[in-house]
């Protein structure tokens, strides 16, 4: 399959590039640091990046951005952060993203374990989470073409708490997680949520 990984110099996204380079052709894409360039915020730089790269088989979004912060010291410019980047950006990655895919093609999104076990400062990311998820679900019974859609819930990821200087015990190696997202791209499943975290299948 020829596969774009969306935020593929992240922690996440590198794990998942390379775990999906050991069967299929990747093209790598990210904000930054990378050939291929989106911002997710931005519509118009969506629909460059297919009219680039072309027919796909599998488009997998490990991006987003979202704040961090006690609900009360959130202001307007953090909420709107996280709607047009995290939850629009990967939305319209689906939108534009139809004409792209072959058919039986699949999106894979990314989420967050705060959809559903939210912590204190993560109301934004829990919303937007929450907002991602039940968008997959829908959209899987809309989609035309024998198209899929999912998305992977990932916790902690060892490698971040490492360097954010915090016990690294609860995490899951992005390589664990990674996994998840190539379960994904290759099964047949639709409209599902994936939690990325330690003992999951």
């Amino acid at each position: 399959m020829k596969i774009l990984v969306i935020g593929a110099t992240g922690t996440i996204g590198a794990a998942v590039a390379q775990a999906l380079e050991a069967r299929h052709e990747v093209l790598r894409a990210s904000h930054t640091r990378s050939a291929l360039k989106v911002d997710l915020a931005d519509p118009e730089s969506i629909r460059r990046l297919y009219a680039k790269v072309g027919r796909m088989d599998a488009v997998v979004s490990v991006a987003g951005q979202a704040a961090f912060r006690p609900l009360l010291a959130l202001s307007d410019a953090d909420f709107t952060l996280g709607l047009n980047n995290k939850l629009m950006g990967q939305v319209n990655l689906v939108r534009f993203g139809v004409e792209v895919l072959a058919e039986g093609g699949s999106f894979t999104l990314t989420t967050g374990i705060l959809s559903r076990q939210p912590m204190p400062g993560g109301a934004a990311i829990s919303m937007v989470n929450a907002g991602l998820e039940g968008f997959v679900r829908a959209a899987a019974l809309d989609l035309p073409l024998g198209l899929r859609i999912n998305a992977v819930a990932p916790g902690w990821v060892r490698e971040t708490l490492v360097a954010m200087k915090m016990d690294p015990i609860p995490g899951v190696p992005a390589a664990l997680v990674a996994q998840t997202y190539v379960k994904a791209v290759e099964g047949s499943m639709t409209g599902q949520i994936l939690d990325a975290v330690a003992g999951a299948d």
